[in-house]
């Protein structure tokens, strides 16, 4: 059996990160309403990225480290972009400025208001 760890974009383009069993079932359990409340309050929801795991703990793990990220790590997680993924698992401080990602932000607060 698979377990997911997965990223939605919420209507309002915060991100909700979540893992499960049965990757189809929760997402109509989002899209639906009333599953979570985050995610009921910022219908519709898309799939951002999913990636799956042998166990449950490892897609836990997994989304417990990728709920902390901030929205540039996510973003570049999801396009599979490992160059991006790497200059944003840096320090502000230590990353290289011949590098620069103009657009994206990089704040820790991945959602704006807190949650995630």
């Amino acid at each position: 059996m698979a377990f997911w760890c997965y990223i939605l974009r919420c209507s309002d383009g915060k991100y909700y990160t979540g893992h499960t069993d049965s990757l189809e079932r929760r997402i109509a359990e989002h899209q639906h309403g009333g599953y979570c409340d985050f995610t009921s309050k910022r219908l519709p929801v898309t799939l951002l990225w999913a990636q799956d795991f042998p166990s449950r703990y490892e897609a836990l793990q997994s989304e417990l480290t990728v709920k902390k990220w901030s929205r540039a790590k996510k973003e570049a997680l999801a396009r599979s972009d490992w160059q991006a993924l790497s200059h944003f698992a840096k320090p502000p401080a230590e990353r290289s400025t011949d590098t620069p990602r103009l657009g994206v932000s990089t704040s820790l607060d991945t959602n704006g208001d807190g949650e995630q």
